[in-house]
């Protein structure tokens, strides 16, 4: 009879855990759920450069009040992870963002509408002028278009932009 009760009450705790760990995001943060999964891109490159390929997992996070973002280009050349959250005090969504590159930047998203969103971010210790960086991105087709432009050296540059499909791939980092 105890290994039933004891059975029945790792039963009953896998329960509630499984249902805490598969609760609904905090409303602000539903836009994102379409995003969830793992995203490739392979960059555009010069002749002669090496391919450019980063790996990007979108999930659900802290019982639904973030939203994670992992990413690694070249299996783990650099990388990064993001949490998104809303900020209830400024009444937005918000960001933070660390890099394997030692710098992290802070911003902000302004949601055009369900499929697209403009991030802001203001960037720390980056080593090559970086100061800030405007990118919009845009779920249409199966796809996540994302086009970046960094202010650097007090210079916007032009917008790079980038191709996300849907992949079975990992986020590596070394």
């Amino acid at each position: 009879m105890k290994t039933i009760i004891k059975w029945l009450s790792v039963w009953c705790f896998c329960s509630t855990f499984n249902a805490a760990a598969n609760a609904e995001l905090a409303p602000e943060l539903r836009v994102f759920e379409p995003y969830f999964g793992t995203w490739q891109a392979d960059f555009p490159v010069a002749e002669g450069q090496p391919a450019m390929q980063d790996v990007s997992h979108w999930a659900r996070a802290l019982n639904g009040t973030a939203v994670r973002t992992l990413h690694s280009i070249n299996d783990g050349l650099y990388g990064g992870e993001s949490l998104i959250f809303w900020d209830k005090s400024k009444n937005s969504l918000v960001f933070y963002y660390f890099t394997t590159a030692g710098f992290y930047t802070q911003g902000t998203m302004e949601m055009v509408n369900d499929h697209e969103f403009i991030a802001y971010e203001d960037v720390t210790g980056n080593k090559d002028g970086i100061t800030k960086v405007k990118s919009t991105s845009t779920l249409r087709d199966g796809q996540i278009i994302v086009s970046t432009q960094y202010l650097k050296q007090e210079k916007w540059t032009s917008p790079e932009t980038r191709v996300y499909q849907p992949s079975e791939k990992n986020v590596k980092f070394k």
